[in-house]
């Protein structure tokens, strides 16, 4: 499957922006990842679709959708080739805010297609079809090598990959960029990534450690801003509410707009600003930009 992603270069919009949060060691903040960056991004202003290819459907939970149930998903894009993807996009509550849901179903996509040819390049085929609908795309990647961990980074622009600060957590980023490192090879791409460190508890000697020791090893990979320990996150999951839409002042939410701003060019991001400041303004305003574009 790795191999077929290599066969076809799919040109994406040069204005859309395709990130992976992935990560081989689950619990690590993968999906909170995805939520509150997708949550910033819509606060900012930009039309966000989030896509969720994990089988165990955890993202598309959060905003209320079952994927024991769930008809219209990601699972139906490899299993008809003509299908518009715009037919799997829901609409959430929020403004901006869109989703390709998972359905446990694709659990079963690597025994059925095995190794079918050009089936590493689904969702970037599905993605180049919606690139005038959207500015922001953010993937919610499985935790197990299969054909959607090649399809998530074959689609992307820059891989994410959430490492909470203990010990186990730093064995399972060694995996990760032993299979990152196998598909580049095979693809023949340089696939930029960054190393996010999370759930930081500063008071407790294993957290600093494992952050000294991400520090001394892959320093020039490491983001910026440490995605510290927030309660918060777990009151809005409880919500079904990116805490973004809910408070932009938020250590947490702070620390990944921080991430946002590292990984965007200059005058993206201050546009992004402004347009945050306006939304948080602007919050309760009669206004709804939900539906998609014809």
């Amino acid at each position: 499957v790795a191999m077929d992603a290599c066969e076809s270069t799919v040109e994406r919009g040069s204005h859309v922006k395709v990130w992976a949060i992935g990560n081989q060691k689950g619990g690590v903040g993968k999906t909170t990842t995805a939520i509150t960056l997708a949550g910033i991004m819509a606060m900012r202003g930009q039309r966000t679709l989030m896509v969720d290819l994990d089988a165990h459907g955890s993202l598309s939970a959060y905003f209320g959708l079952d994927p024991d149930r769930v008809e219209d998903s990601a699972y139906r894009l490899f299993n008809d080739r003509t299908l518009n993807p715009v037919q799997v996009v829901t609409e959430t509550r929020f403004n901006r805010l869109f989703m390709l849901p998972a359905s446990t179903a694709m659990a079963t996509l690597d025994r059925q297609l095995g190794t079918q040819h050009g089936q590493g390049l689904i969702i970037s085929t599905a993605l180049q079809r919606l690139k005038d609908k959207f500015d922001f795309v953010i993937i919610d990647c499985p935790p197990t090598l299969g054909i959607l961990l090649v399809n998530a980074l074959a689609a992307c622009d820059h891989l994410i990959i959430p490492v909470q600060t203990e010990f186990l957590a730093l064995k399972g980023l060694e995996r990760m960029l032993h299979t990152l490192g196998m598909i580049q090879r095979s693809t023949r791409r340089d696939l930029p990534y960054t190393i996010l460190p999370t759930m930081f508890d500063r008071r407790t000697r294993a957290s600093q450690d494992s952050l000294d020791q991400m520090r001394a090893k892959y320093m020039l990979r490491l983001a910026s801003t440490v995605i510290p320990v927030d309660t918060h996150f777990r009151d809005a999951s409880r919500q079904g509410v990116p805490l973004p839409m809910r408070s932009m002042s938020e250590r947490g939410v702070l620390a990944y707009a921080a991430l946002a701003d590292q990984l965007l060019p200059a005058g993206v991001r201050g546009a992004q600003q402004k347009d945050a400041m306006e939304n948080v303004i602007r919050l309760n305003a009669p206004y709804n930009e939900r539906s998609l574009p014809s």
